[in-house]
């Protein structure tokens, strides 16, 4: 596991933070040596057990685990909840769908001991991850990361937001990319920044072994993957937080 989380020694981390000053976000691509890119895919891959995110408004979240979407009275809930999100999507309101496993609440409540999720989280938190994101960022008093792992199938999609949770200590959001190298655009599953207008500012494709960031509050959504989409775009998500 010693190479499960290793940065890539040759990023050119001025220039990423001339990027992030001007506009607020970035993308790094490479950000991993190439051996720790596939051990974080490996992981995320074949050995997630992985749930169902939903939401319709910022009150009504929900996160179902793997063991509840295989029974039928949890998949009745999971496609309420899903329907309930797409209702607001018709209405122009919030809402959100996509597979996730919880790292941080796993960790909390234990859910595998010192497993693979749980290390992961320990180099998300650790100095060289967090000092290149307070170098690239340009703020020092970033402490701590938490994250999901997230995973982006047909019919999966975020709805726009803003991340507005400074009174909790979010400053960065990021999304730690392994989306298939060949992703085509057609397959949707962009992080994609909007104006007050709507107008699409800046997108970033899913990239494998990208790190995007993003400042918050910043009006952002992940755009609707098709059905036609292979499975799927997987990501470590989260942000990064003074508090």
């Amino acid at each position: 596991m010693k190479t499960l989380f290793e940065l890539n020694p040759a990023l050119d981390r001025a220039a990423l933070a001339a990027r992030f000053a001007a506009t607020g976000r970035v993308q790094i691509r490479d950000v991993l040596t190439e051996e720790s890119a596939h051990e974080v895919l490996k992981v995320l891959a074949k050995g997630t057990r992985w749930g169902m995110a939903t939401g319709a408004g910022d009150e009504n979240r929900q996160s179902f685990r793997m063991e509840e979407t295989r029974t039928p009275e949890g998949q009745n809930r999971v496609n309420a909840a899903a329907m309930a999100a797409q209702q607001n999507s018709a209405r122009g309101e919030y809402g959100f769908r996509f597979a996730h496993y919880p790292i941080l609440t796993a960790v909390q409540e234990g859910w595998d001991p010192g497993g693979p999720h749980e290390i992961l989280l320990e180099h998300l938190n650790a100095e060289p991850f967090l000092g290149l994101v307070r170098e690239v960022t340009g703020i020092d008093a970033l402490v701590k990361a938490d994250g999901q792992a997230t995973l982006y199938a047909p019919n999966h999609y975020l709805g726009r937001h803003i991340d507005s949770h400074v009174a909790e200590g979010w400053e960065v959001a990021y999304v730690l990319n392994f989306a298939p190298p060949d992703w085509h655009p057609d397959w949707g599953g962009y992080l994609t920044f909007l104006d007050e207008e709507g107008d699409i500012v800046e997108g970033f494709r899913p990239r494998f072994n990208a790190l995007n960031l993003f400042k918050v509050p910043q009006a952002h959504l992940v755009s609707y993957v098709p059905p036609f989409a292979p499975i799927g775009r997987i990501a470590v998500t989260g942000w990064l937080r003074t508090r």
